[in-house]
This record gives structure tokens, sequence and C-alpha cells, in this order.
């Protein structure tokens, strides 16, 4: 079935506006689908779980049938949005359940109203002919698996552990989200996996309730949140492809966040009311504390007061506080050499670690030979440098020395966690195994890397700078 472009940024605005939370179950079971034997909440087991089988063959009892007519619709509560024609296709299996699967030329995405909490989703991928591609990304654009290939024919299971959320706090308060916020898909009731790449193919998708498991909260400006638009990026949004699906990332940071603003718009009182013991907060704020304004604080006295604020904040709530100083903006000075940029304040936040024994990722130095190991022309491909028509409707060229593109932002993700697998052993246990080492000053060949670009895009500026 087509759908073009424009119905499809319609489809997936319109599933912001009008996606309604699934209600906790009040009886025995609870429907959530079109086949109440399928999808429900069982009140006597608290694990909650969805199946969904991909591909108009015969589909898999217990399982409900995802079908390239399946398009989403708030009132059923689950389906297909896609930006190119989608197909389903046959392979040789007899079981129902991977005899079949759904495919697409183009991005599409599988969207499932979900109340909020931490989701275990198995996914089934590959199961074509001519072997698949799969790159999977969450919500807003988090990168969960990496090209994930399969031979003809065959098929991989892959565990994915993603956090769903909104803005409410309790019964009275709520994060005050900017008007931009609105309808990103961070903030909605629903889940919506995105599947890219050279060939994604979708077999089959289990979602069950996993709220037990560590989280590891991020809290921060631009340079770390989930940014919702095609070319931007930061670390955050690629960090959960680097753990094992035994840990949560759950972004919370947004663009122009100081450590003040933070708390005044109640995102930390948010992010506080759901960590339980164990979990991990991760601080980085620095690019936007540091302006004039009703927001600025002074790096070793107010900006180290509000970091050990965060700090014992975290701590009552039995959480595990990192600090995480701010990487360098892209500025060099004759010789080649980055200039510092960010002043006193990377250096304010290493004491404030040392005098509150709280383990810091010095982000700051490792970005540092970062961008001299690329130099300051090839630099400009780690962030936000396009001329003009690099994408269509693109009339100016984009040149933004703070923001990262994909490339950037990944090369900064493999920057925290080699600092977590060399320093954190606690928390490097749930790092992915097989991981390769990394050298900020010896980073992946820019040209060698590849990005499946999700279908939104946006040549605004993030704020903050």
């Amino acid at each position: 079935m087509k759908i073009t472009f424009f119905f499809f940024l319609i489809m997936l605005a319109a599933s912001g506006l009008l996606a309604q939370k699934v209600n906790e179950a009040t009886s025995h079971k609870t429907e959530i689908g079109s086949n109440s034997n399928l999808l429900y909440i069982d009140n006597d087991n608290p694990i909650k779980v969805w199946y969904f089988d991909f591909g108009s063959s015969h589909f898999k009892e217990g399982y409900e049938q995802i079908t390239p007519k399946s398009i989403y619709s708030s009132q059923k509560g689950f389906g297909i949005i896609a930006s190119g024609e989608v197909m389903s296709g046959k392979n040789r299996s007899k079981d129902p359940l991977t005899g079949d699967y759904i495919s697409s030329k183009k991005p599409f995405y599988f969207v499932v109203n979900l109340p909020e909490g931490v989701y275990q989703v198995t996914l089934t991928l590959g199961g074509a002919k001519e072997g698949s591609s799969t790159t999977v990304k969450a919500e807003s654009r988090r990168l969960m698996l990496e090209n994930i290939e399969t031979r003809k024919g065959a098929l991989v299971r892959k565990t994915i552990i993603v956090d769903v959320r909104t803005p409410r706090i309790d019964n009275n308060e709520q994060i005050r989200l900017k008007e931009r916020e609105l309808n990103y898909l961070n903030w909605d009731n629903k889940l919506t996996l995105e599947f890219n790449g050279e060939h994604p193919c979708v077999s089959a998708i289990e979602i069950k309730k996993a709220d037990q498991l560590p989280v590891i909260f991020l809290a921060g400006n631009s340079t770390v949140t989930d940014q919702e638009y095609e070319p931007w990026a930061s670390w955050g949004q690629m960090f959960p492809r680097f753990f094992k699906p035994e840990i949560v990332v759950a972004n919370y940071a947004e663009s122009g966040e100081t450590l003040l603003a933070f708390k005044r718009e109640k995102r930390l009182q948010k992010l506080l009311s759901k960590m339980k013991d164990g979990d991990y907060l991760f601080i980085e704020f620095a690019h936007n504390d540091q302006k004039p304004g009703g927001n600025h604080l002074d790096p070793f006295t107010t900006y180290r007061n509000e970091l050990k604020y965060y700090i014992s904040e975290a701590r009552k709530k039995g959480g595990k506080p990192v600090l995480v100083t701010s990487m360098h903006r892209r500025r060099f000075d004759e010789v080649g050499e980055v200039i510092n940029t960010l002043e006193n304040y990377p250096e304010a936040m290493r004491q404030t670690a040392l005098e509150e024994s709280v383990p810091l990722i010095d982000l700051n130095a490792m970005s540092k030979h970062f961008y001299e190991a690329m130099g300051p022309e090839n630099s400009k491909k780690a962030f936000v440098h396009y001329p003009a028509n690099s994408y269509q409707g693109q009339d100016k060229p984009l040149a933004d020395d703070t923001h990262f593109n994909p490339y950037g932002a990944y090369e900064l993700a493999r920057c925290i966690v080699e600092s977590i697998r060399r320093n954190n052993p606690e928390l490097s246990k749930y790092l992915i195994d097989n991981l390769p080492d990394f050298d900020p000053a010896h980073p992946d060949d820019v040209n060698k890397f590849r990005w499946y670009e999700s279908p939104l895009i946006n040549f605004l500026k993030p704020y903050g700078n």
C-alpha cells in the first residue's frame, strides 16, 4: 500500500495529538487490541504482554496480525505509519509466526498505545529470501539496533529496552514542556519503533513490562537530548545502542536547558519521581548555564552548588549520580588546537566530583582529542555543517559549531561508553559484549560511518549554543 510522504507527515503528527493513554486494568482482563484473546493485561499476573505477528499470510494463534493495511489509528491502538510502500513477504518456514514478514524500501514505523513505563521489546527480524538489514530506532530517534543483517531466509531475535513516558508527574503536576515538545514522540502515550536500513524486515514483535530493570537517567541540554529531527543528533540518543537489554536509558534532557531551568520546569522532579534504588543519574550542563540572564550560574559557586543539589537529591532516592563534563564547542586557534569556550565550568565539575566522591566522565577532555584529531576543516563533518541544497527545501547552508550530526553524536557516545568501560566496573557490566576499544584521538572513519536517516527533517537550529 502506498502512502505519500505528505500523508505520512500528517499521520505522524496526528498520532501525537490523538493517541490516548491505555488505562491500567480495572478488571481481570482488559482489552487492548481488536482480539481480546491476544492483547491483555491480567491482574493476576503483573507481567503485561503484547504479541504481534507481521505478514499477510496465516498468523500465529495468540498474536495480533499486522499486514500492510494495518495503518495506525489511536482508536485501534496500534499499527503502521509508512513513508513509502509497505510489503508483505513469505519464506519457506512453516511456522505461521516466522513464515512471513513486513518490509519496505523506505523507513516505516510501528506504533502501540502503551501506559508509561519500561518495556522489554523482543523483535524477530529478517525472513526475506534476499536477506535483510535492519536498523531500529525508538521514540525520538533513539538508536537501539544498528545494521542487523540476516542471510537469505534467516531470522534473528533481538531484544531492546525502551522507556515510554508522559509529562505527568502525578494527578496535580506535570513537566512544563516547551511548545516545540508537545508533539515529540518522547512525550506521547505510545511506543514508536522505527524500522530503517537497506532492507528492513520485521516478522514479529513481543512487548512486555520491565519496570524492575535498572535505569540510566540523563539530565542535560541540546547536546544530550534525543533530537527529534534530522540532521541534528546528540550523544544521548546514540547511547542505548551500546547497552545490553538489561538496563534502560531514560533521556530527560532537552535543548536550551540549564541546571536551574531543568528544576523550574519540573523535569528533575519528574525524573526523581521515577527513580528507584540503584538507578543512575548522568548530569551534563554548562553550555547554557554560562550565559548571562536569569539562569546564569558562576562556575565555582552557584554552578557547583546546583550540581551538589542534584547529587544529593539522587542519593536520597538511592540513585547513583555521575557527572559528565560538557564537550567543547568547535573553535580552533591558528595552530589547530581547540579553544576553551566553556571557561571554568568543566574544571568546576571536576572539583565537585572529587569533593562529592562522584564518578566523573570527562567528555570535555575527550572531545578536545576528538576534534583535534579531525582538524579544523574535517571536524565540520561531525557537526551540522551542510551546504545549501544538501536536503530538499534547504535553500541556505547549515553551519552550527555546537550541535552534532549523527556521526559526531555517535563518536561522543563512544567516548562516554569508553570511560564507563575503563572506570566504572559496576555500570560497565551492562555494556554489550565484544565492545572494541575507542580512542577519541583516533576516531572512526567518517567516510565509513553509515546512518540511515529518519523521514522527519527540520532545518531550525535547536535551542542553546
